[in-house]
């Protein structure tokens, strides 16, 4: 049976603002929490949906505010996929959250924001269930089923400040306030958020030769803000006899600024302030909905999506001299973005010969429009332009999918779920490259699960995807900040991907849960820094590259040892891979990125008291990045420590203090400059950066009304 049938009393809603992904370099403590007693900790272990269900009572002892704070709270879950744009289409489910057992129509709301907006007293339970056994195409593993009964009105909000001990400003504007609820037929969440980033890091960096002898020291620092104010609005009307509509409406503007104040000092070059500003403003929204109508034996599904994108972006590098001889030097960067998308979606969902089947049909059309400006500033306030075509250019992608699903119970135990699909695609460039190219592409994947009912689960899975193109890679863009370029490439194709992966689940009853997931990719035409045949770099294809990961996700429940209300997350992340280098032709692994990640989550619930507290940690190590002329590396980090306190009850919120960073992370960046190709080139310089984060200071504020 599939959960859509299982669920069929529930309103089917999405529950649906726009958040743009915060420029934070602080991330959450996070940690969950376990109840007071077995009976609690232990959830129900319910065959018709073959998972766990946790009612309400589960989540009491952690006062939970919305269904994020719930759904953040289960033992071995993690919330992944989910809106956020950059996906292809619509196409197949990836996030593994679904509200009332279905998928949402949004392409740029996050799961996680979807969450935050339903209050927890309307949460009626959440299902883990597997996804292989639903009739949604492109679901496996571990999903969260969250049942939701919106009656009458009610709302949360939260407010979130942040304090640093550095030149950084605080953070006072950032938080959110949802109205969600019922009346009649309607069904309705409005949100206003603002997404509030102040940031910076203050500290030297050393400029030397090959052999180590001193160039340049720059004494830096710098500050950013960042805000994102949002007003969402969602809507659900039920016309009776199975029929349902939703509409989604948001709006949003981005304010971005960064500033980097430079005293540039050394042997070699003459004293000066460097100061480098980056902007960007911009707006966007999205208008998305569905229509849901029975016909036959079936129901089809009618979906709309359009979204739309300004970015207004500026970079300016100044240097002012000590000696007032030498002029003012200084250059400008000017881009603005308009880009956006239109994507029209029908499904047909139906039995057929003792199995869930859909067929679909999808357009989808994409767009960036940018006009660019290079100029190179004087003494005087002089401006003299220069000459960038390439940087100025159009890019559009009409793409056509056709694909039919198949979910099937072969066995008590046993679960199929197969999808064959094909695309047609064009790709049409204007500007000084232009160019127009057209492609049909096979894909689709096949995954079978195993139970045996008892919470231990097997998940096995292969797929062939097509991935998503970035249209600012066809056209030429400056970093005045590094001093580099890249050349657009009119040739680009989006990589084609065959990817296998084994999950295995097992619950420890009251003692938590366990998962490992393996997975592996065989990618052609994969997207990297190239030389190009015009001259210069830039983003292109390499023919073939293979990466391998392997998480594993633990959560202990430590009132088996007697610390009751306890509870340990762990997870860890492992990637590696290989790619032929495009300029040496040696293998290596990928450019950039993160391959290894650890998160230790410590929470304790205090039984008998509205106390919390806990501890967090998190490590990453990033990967090298390769340019034809250079290779580096930079990151924050690499390890994060944070304490934090939480009170559930004062005056009726949940008041929340952290203290971050404690184990002094910073930013950091190791970069080699050559005088030309990094495979026969001498060296220039190596750039050693060496930046201050400093401890941060949390407040968190939340409750209902």
């Amino acid at each position: 049976m599939s959960l859509k049938h299982l669920t069929a009393t529930a309103a089917a809603m999405g529950l649906l603002s726009i958040v743009s992904p915060a420029l934070a370099q602080d991330a959450s403590s996070g940690g969950n929490g376990a109840t007071q007693t077995e009976s609690a900790q232990t959830p129900a272990q319910d065959q018709t949906t073959r998972g766990r269900v946790f009612e309400p009572a589960y989540f009491d002892q952690f006062v939970p505010r919305n269904a994020l704070d719930m759904v953040d709270r289960l033992p071995g879950f993690s919330i992944s996929g989910g809106g956020g744009g950059g996906g292809r289409g619509l196409g197949q489910a990836n996030q593994n959250v679904l509200v009332n057992g279905e998928r949402l129509s949004s392409k740029s709301d996050s799961v996680r924001d979807q969450l935050e907006r339903i209050p927890a007293g309307d949460v009626v339970r959440i299902e883990i269930v597997d996804g292989t056994s639903l009739d949604l195409p492109g679901l496996t593993g571990q999903v969260a089923n969250v049942i939701v009964d919106l009656a009458g009105i009610s709302g949360t909000f939260s407010w979130k400040a942040r304090l640093r001990d550095t030149a950084v400003d605080p953070e006072w504007y950032g938080g959110e306030i949802s109205v969600a609820g019922t009346t009649g037929d309607l069904t309705f969440t409005v949100a206003l958020a603002n997404e509030n980033n102040r940031f910076g890091a203050e500290g030297p960096t050393l400029i030397t030769d090959a052999a180590g002898a001193l160039i340049q020291t720059e004494d830096t620092v710098f500050t950013g803000a960042f805000d994102n104010p949002t007003l969402s609005a969602n809507l659900g009307y039920d016309f009776g006899n199975d029929i349902t509509a939703t509409l989604n409406l948001s709006y949003g503007r981005t304010y971005f600024d960064r500033r980097e104040n430079e005293s540039l000092s050394g042997p070699l070059i003459d004293p000066n302030l460097r100061v480098i500003r980056t902007a960007e403003d911009g707006i966007e929204y999205e208008i998305s909905g569905d229509l849901t109508i029975p016909i036959g034996a079936g129901q089809l599904k009618l979906i709309g999506v359009e979204t739309f994108e300004e970015e207004d972006f500026s970079q300016q590098v100044t240097a002012t001299f000590d000696d007032p001889q030498i002029s003012v030097d200084g250059s400008r960067f000017t881009q603005l973005d308009k880009s956006g998308e239109r994507i029209g979606r029908a499904e047909y969902n139906f039995p057929l010969m003792g199995a869930e089947w859909q067929a679909s049909g999808e357009a989808a059309f994409n767009r960036l429009d940018r006009v660019s400006g290079l100029f190179e500033l004087g003494a005087g306030g002089a401006v003299n332009v220069i000459d960038f075509p390439e940087g100025t250019g159009g890019v559009r992608e009409d793409r056509y999918e056709t694909a039919l699903s198949v979910s099937k119970q072969l066995t008590g135990r046993l679960s199929l779920q197969a999808t064959g699909a094909y695309e047609f695609s064009t790709l049409k460039q204007t500007g000084s490259a232009a160019n127009n190219r057209s492609f049909a592409r096979p894909k689709g994947s096949v995954s079978l699960a195993w139970s045996n009912g008892a919470g231990f689960d097997i998940v096995l899975a292969a797929e062939r995807r097509v991935g998503q193109l970035s249209f600012g890679d066809f056209l030429s863009r400056v970093f005045l900040d590094d001093e580099n370029a890249n050349a657009g490439n009119n040739e680009l194709v989006p990589a084609q991907t065959w990817e296998t992966s084994l999950e295995i689940n097992k619950t420890l009853g009251p003692w938590g849960s366990t998962t490992l997931m393996l997975e592996q990719r065989w990618i052609e035409d994969v997207i990297d820094q190239i030389p190009l045949a015009g001259g210069g770099e830039g983003r292109g294809n390499i023919p073939n590259a293979r990466r391998t990961e392997i998480e594993w996700t633990t959560t202990l429940l430590l009132g088996q040892i007697g610390i009751q209300g306890g509870q340990l997350d762990v997870r860890l992340e492992y990637e590696e891979g290989e790619i032929r280098d495009a300029l040496t032709g040696d293998l290596r692994d990928f450019s950039g990125g993160v391959d290894r990640e650890v998160e230790i989550d410590y929470r304790h619930d205090i039984p008998g008291s509205n106390f919390a507290y806990g501890a967090s940690l998190e490590y990453e190590r990033d990967r090298r990045e390769f340019r034809l002329e250079e290779v580096s590396r930079g990151f924050a980090g690499p390890t994060f420590a944070n304490l934090f306190i939480e009170h559930k009850d004062i005056a009726g919120l949940t008041v929340r203090g952290t203290v971050g960073n404690l184990l002094g992370a910073r930013v950091r960046l190791d970069r080699t400059v050559f005088d030309g190709p990094r495979n026969t080139a001498p060296i220039v310089f190596i750039e050693d950066r060496n930046r201050r984060i400093g401890p941060i200071f949390r407040l968190d504020v939340s409750g209902n009304f």
